[in-house]
């Protein structure tokens, strides 16, 4: 059983073993020793004892978790070993002398270099972390900015979620140097010797003095460490060697890394794009009312629950949005590895939203099918003076304001100015059935329908519907399409015309009214499309074409002859012919020619000639 001691270290609270926490107490003091004289001694000891938590938060699962030995082993490795900085050989006397440890490569990660930053260290750090100058990122966000229009974004998502490089340590992290005692302590006196140029005269005295003062202890230092023996260093060359075995592993981890990597850019490509996509979307939408998008106008038309666009268009965004952007974040996870976290309260909040903006949709969605419920009509009957001696003429007519040529089956409906230059919804959904009747006139019954959510509102904008036609001189002519007001809404409405003819009339429709009629007797109609363009007599439930050429059959082409007399006969019909004289006959069918007598039977089939005689 071991002792576990509570340390706080750069204010992070750790268990520590009893053992460990002695050797990682006189690793420390040695440090403090081997700065005595430095300068920036409390900011490089504030850096190292950060960077410790650091590398023990890293290997601590929970809270609970106690650090051994074995931790303080690894950390002291990554952080450098004590007598290269000072020789104070006793308080290792435990470390074993020969040790095989695979050194850590170091590697990069983004932070935003606010030292060298105009906005906000964004390019910076990506110059630190690619390798190249940061001239070239710069000008890189200049093309994407004023290129492509997605330089701005992609800029301000960095500068929220890259952290920016405080501590020592992390500016050190952000150029890919190995964050150990060494690099610290260059840093953070770098840092000095930068600021020590703004100051005064008398301040830049000082600050040689010191430095010179630190350039001697940096000497002693280097002269201590030559002092180590060869020994030692024997050891450390062969634990720092690689097995080919080691090698083969990191270049398939190098190939896998690069992968990933390609992933995370084609996340965030594919997540920065959509998202952008939606912005300019829910943008243009907004503005429809002063930017009159073509087309857009058309959304208002079918939108028959009146739901704001403004509403649908956010609820959308979110929707669709939030997973691209959670798609975006994963990218820069993959790409980035010291991503700042957006928090948890950022991720429930956005996946509350995400889920009230789904129910908003089926609620709308709901609402929007609703409106076609009830499917009701309204019937407009008129008799014609069109008697059972009539012949009359059918034709569409069509309106330059609304269409230019006539076709049913071109538009199903469209938004127009009407000739009072108000916005109307027109419609080519008219149908035409001809149906025969035993009345002495015609009648032409008009059924407009309509949807809506109840019973009142589907016939109320079925009777709003407006359709024309008239009978000139023997010639109905018919609107080939309908209107409506805008504030109806689209709602599935269409006209349906019956013409009731008496039987014996006439009729002709032009050639125009094709698409018009159904392909097929549907409904009843005894005229199709196929019937335009002539001229049919109405019958009972039934048409008579009088200009159709007439069919041949094949019972007009069929002859049967049968003569017969005393000693000879002849026939001829669908079998054949069978010709007989006294005893002897002859008959040509399909099997073929047979002829016999008393004397001979010849026989010609497709088997061959056959000649029998009495003798044989």
């Amino acid at each position: 059983m071991n002792k576990t001691v509570n340390i706080n270290l750069a204010g992070i609270f750790f268990h520590i073993d009893e053992d460990a926490y002695l050797k990682l107490q006189r690793y420390l003091e040695a440090i403090k020793r081997s700065f005595t004289d430095s300068q920036g001694r409390s900011e490089i000891i504030a850096d190292i004892e950060a960077r410790i938590a650091e590398l023990f938060n890293e290997r601590v699962q929970n809270n609970k978790q106690v650090i051994r030995i074995k931790e303080v082993d690894e950390v002291i490795a990554i952080m450098g070993q004590p007598e290269d900085y000072l020789v104070d050989d006793e308080i290792f006397e435990d470390e074993p002398q020969a040790t095989y440890s695979k050194k850590s490569v170091p590697s990069k990660k983004l932070f935003r270099d606010t030292d060298n930053s105009y906005i906000g260290g964004v390019s910076s750090g990506l110059g630190h972390y690619f390798g190249i100058d940061v001239l070239w990122v710069r000008l890189a966000w200049i093309v994407l900015i004023f290129g492509a229009g997605t330089g701005i974004l992609l800029y301000i998502l960095l500068w929220i979620l890259v952290p920016e490089a405080k501590t020592t340590s992390e500016k050190i992290m952000m150029t890919g140097e190995p964050v150990n005692i060494s690099n610290i302590e260059k840093k953070i006196k770098d840092g000095f010797e930068n600021v020590s140029e703004t100051v005064t005269d008398v301040a830049k005295n000082v600050t040689e003095s010191v430095s010179g003062a630190a350039k001697n202890v940096s000497e002693s230092v280097s002269g201590a460490a030559k002092k180590v023996d060869l020994k030692k260093q024997g050891s450390k060359i062969k634990s720092s060697s690689r097995t080919f075995f080691d090698t083969i592993g990191d270049i398939i981890m190098f190939f896998l890394k690069v992968f990933a990597k390609f992933i995370g850019i084609l996340l965030i490509f594919i997540g920065a794009f959509t998202l952008i996509a939606l912005l300019v979307t829910l943008l243009s939408l907004g503005v429809v009312d002063v930017i009159h998008l073509p087309g857009l106008d058309l959304v208002e038309i079918v939108n028959a629950g009146n739901t704001p666009i403004w509403l649908v268009s956010l609820l959308t965004f979110f929707t669709v949005g939030i997973p691209f952007f959670f798609l975006f974040y994963l990218g820069l996870k993959i790409l980035i590895n010291n991503l700042k976290s957006i928090g948890n309260i950022a991720k429930f909040t956005l996946l509350g939203v995400w889920l009230m903006s789904i129910i908003g949709l089926v609620v709308i969605g709901v609402r929007q099918a609703s409106e076609h419920a009830f499917d009701e009509a309204v019937v407009e009957k008129r008799e014609l003076n069109i008697t059972a001696n009539d012949t009359i003429n059918l034709k569409m007519v069509g309106n330059d304001l609304y269409t230019d040529y006539i076709n049913r089956h071109s538009n199903n409906f469209k938004v127009a100015h009407n000739e009072n230059g108000e916005k109307t919804i027109y419609s080519s959904d008219v149908a035409i059935i001809v149906k025969s009747t035993t009345d002495s006139l015609a009648t032409l019954s008009v059924t407009k329908s309509a949807d809506g959510r109840n019973y009142e509102t589907a016939i109320q904008r079925a009777k709003n519907i407006n359709y024309n036609y008239a009978l000139k001189n023997k010639v109905l002519l018919l609107d080939s399409y309908f209107t409506t007001d805008t504030k109806n809404k689209y709602s599935d409405q269409e006209v349906r015309l019956t013409l009731y003819l008496p039987e014996g009339s006439v009729l002709k429709c032009d050639k125009n009214s094709s698409s018009f009629f159904y392909y097929r007797n549907y409904h009843g109609t005894i005229v199709t499309h196929t019937d335009t363009n002539k001229y049919l007599k109405i019958l009972e439930d039934a048409i008579e074409c009088l200009d159709c050429p007439i069919e041949e059959k094949e019972e007009d082409y069929k002859v049967e002859v049968d003569l017969k007399d005393e000693s000879s006969s002849l026939k001829i019909n669908e079998k054949g012919v069978k010709i007989s004289v006294d005893s002897a006959n002859l008959k040509i069918d399909k099997t073929g020619i047979k002829a016999n007598d008393n004397e001979v039977k010849v026989k010609i089939d497709g088997d061959g000639i056959s000649i029998k005689t009495k003798e044989n």
